[in-house]
């Protein structure tokens, strides 16, 4: 019994290591249709999420020290878009869901000045 448990423990362990080794890699460009400067209450972002046989269903924005995660609106060919009836603050974090059951974090992708056809790449 206690080897069984323990066969049990080891297994889900090594799913979760395997899972973490297998993140897709992610990528999220800034497009035309994003505010700039002062005042910005748009954001249109190109997320690249290259993992064969699975895609990127839901995508969610938290501004700078907001509390709640908000739903961003999945376009054409990647594309997606947040508006906000105010002044949108970064850097902004996103958390993603895939068809697959996939589900990530990413603090402080864009920043605050983020430039029109720039690619950000998150960290870790």
């Amino acid at each position: 019994m206690a080897s069984s448990r323990r066969l049990l423990a080891v297994t889900l362990l090594a799913m979760l290591v395997a899972g973490a080794w297998c993140a897709a890699p992610v990528t999220f460009t800034v497009e035309k249709g994003s505010d700039t400067g002062s005042g910005k209450k748009q954001l249109a972002v190109l997320v690249n999420y290259d993992m064969p046989g699975d895609t990127m269903s839901e995508l969610e924005i938290m501004q700078h020290d907001a509390d709640d995660w908000v739903a961003m609106t999945k376009g054409e060919g990647g594309l997606w878009t947040f508006e906000s009836a105010d002044p949108l603050v970064g850097p902004f974090n996103f958390r993603y869901f895939t068809t697959k059951g996939m589900k990530n974090v990413y603090d402080s992708v864009i920043p605050d000045n983020y430039t029109i056809g720039t690619t950000y790449t998150p960290e870790g």
